[in-house]
Formats: structure tokens, sequence, C-alpha cells
């Protein structure tokens, strides 16, 4: 029969396993990007240049037809990997040397996020908006288009995995990169858009209150929830949320994505503390605020 210490011991024991998934929990919270990011207002260079950010077209037209509203949801995506590549673009040359590491963790993981959006529209969305209009032939530029910036976007994931040490790192070189495909990558986010946006137009497009209408508005509606979490939880999800500006479009956008305010917040600051480092290189705070990139911080007004 079990004594008086043995009682004692299982109970401490079971105390401490307790207590495990809250000193984790707690951990975490001091690394979130809610305690960690200091947000002041952006007076230099930002996020919104080169690449020139799209003007949503519900916003543009006021119309609400699914093919608009599914190109208003894909511009808002396409914006915040606008902004990250202008994160990128505009911190590159000035990282300090003890930030490397995590300039590099940031990079990769817009390459990710790109790489991730790329496939899945190829292989899901796409086919699935042909079906439903009956026609092979809507995305051929598309198509095209993706093939144009592609190979670029390999060599710059490439450079940044090649690199024997982040001390290695050449802002000047990522920027040489970059040029080869910026051009073709902007143009296909913003022309990507259009052609969505058009789809209203198209002969097949379903009427509203059909079985085809619902089908659409599922499709748009699966596809968009689960594109970006497909990309990784950890890193695309918080570079994604930490990346879209709340304030844009007379802040129109402010509650997109639609989900629950407790799992935003987890999304952000749980799933982001597995990686917080990276995160100050981001365009937004973890409220969507524009924040001051943090490699200019101490670079003179450009």
């Amino acid at each position: 029969m079990a004594g008086p210490k043995s009682t004692s011991s299982s109970s401490t024991t079971t105390t401490v396993l307790l207590s495990i998934p809250f000193l984790i929990i707690a951990l975490l919270l001091t690394r979130a990007p809610t305690f960690t990011m200091t947000s002041p207002t952006p007076t230099k260079a930002w996020a919104d240049e080169p690449m020139k950010l799209i003007t949503t077209p519900q916003y543009a037209t006021k119309k609400t037809d699914i093919f608009t509203s599914g190109a208003t949801h894909m511009a808002l995506l396409h914006n915040s990997i606008f902004r990250g590549y202008n994160s990128i673009y505009q911190q590159a040359a000035h990282v300090a040397e003890q930030d490397k590491a995590d300039f590099i963790g940031y990079c990769l993981t817009w390459y990710r996020f790109v790489k991730s959006h790329h496939d899945d529209e190829e292989q899901s969305l796409f086919p699935k908006i042909e079906d439903l209009l009956q026609d092979k032939t809507v995305f051929e530029e598309t198509h095209k288009e993706h093939e144009a910036f592609l190979p670029g976007l390999a060599e710059f994931e490439k450079y940044l995995s090649g690199l024997k040490s982040p001390s290695d790192f050449s802002g000047e070189e990522l920027l040489r990169i970059m040029g080869t495909f910026q051009d073709s990558f902007s143009d296909h986010f913003h022309s990507e858009i259009s052609t969505i946006s058009k789809l209203s137009e198209h002969a097949n497009a379903p009427k509203e209150g059909t079985p085809e209408h619902s089908a659409a508005v599922t499709t748009f509606k699966t596809w968009g929830k689960a594109t970006v979490t497909k990309a990784g939880v950890t890193d695309c999800v918080p570079f994604f949320l930490l990346n879209l500006d709340r304030t844009v479009e007379d802040g129109m956008w402010a509650n997109w994505p639609p989900m629950p305010a407790p799992i935003k917040w987890g999304l952000v600051n749980i799933a982001g503390a597995f990686h917080s480092g990276w995160w100050k290189f981001s365009s937004c705070d973890a409220a969507g605020q524009p924040k001051e990139l943090w490699a200019l911080r101490n670079v003179e007004k450009l």
C-alpha cells in the first residue's frame, strides 16, 4: 500500500505536468508580436513601393458579384505579398550584421508564401473555375505570366538557401536577383486581378440563386480559407497577417479576413512567436497598422 510519500510525489508530478502547457504558453507570449513590436508611424521609405499596390475591384467599382468579390480577396492577399516584397527590397541593403539570420528567415518565408500560393492556384483554384465556366482557356495568359517570373523566384530561394553563413548575405546581390523578376511578377499579380474580375462577364458565369452560383461562392471561400494556412501556420500565416494593412481603402478591410478575434490573435501571437525575430522586418504591426521598417530606423530619411 502506497504511503504518504508516494502520494505526495504523485501529486507533485501531476502538478508539474499540468503546469508545462502554461509555461510553454507564457514563454511564447514573451515572444509574441503584440508585445515585442514597436510600431512608430513610417516616416521613411515604406512597403508601398517599388511594387505598386493593387486597388481592390470592390472598392473601385462597388460591385459585389462573386468574381468581383473573389478578385478583391485575391487582391488583398496579393497586396500582403507585395508589401512583403517591398519590405525586403527597402531593407536588404541596410540589415545589421546581428539581424542577418532573421532577415534571411523572413525572406525565405516570403518565397514559401509565394511558391505555395502559385502552386495552389495552378493545382486547385484555376481548374475549379475552368470547370465551373466550362472553359479551359480563361487562364491561358495567367499560366504564361507565371512562367515568366518563376526562374527569378527560384534564383531568389537558391541564393538565400545556399548561404554558408548569415554573414555571407549581401543585400546588393539579393536586390540584383529581385530586379530580374520584379516587373514580370508585378505585372502578373496585377493582371490576375483583372482577369478574375472580368469573369463576371463570361457567357457561362453562374446566375445568382443557381446551384452553380452557390458552388462558385463555396469554391472561392474554401480556397481562400485554406491557401494561406496550407503554406505554413507558424511562418507564412504570421507573414501574411503582419503585412496586411488594415487602414487602406478607408478601413474597408479592417476586419478581413473574417475570423473570430481570438483566432486571429492566436495566429499572430502564438503561431508568430515561433519565429518572432523574423517579424521585426514586416511592414505592419500586430494590429495591422503600418510601422516603420526595422532596418531603416537609423538610416537618414530616404
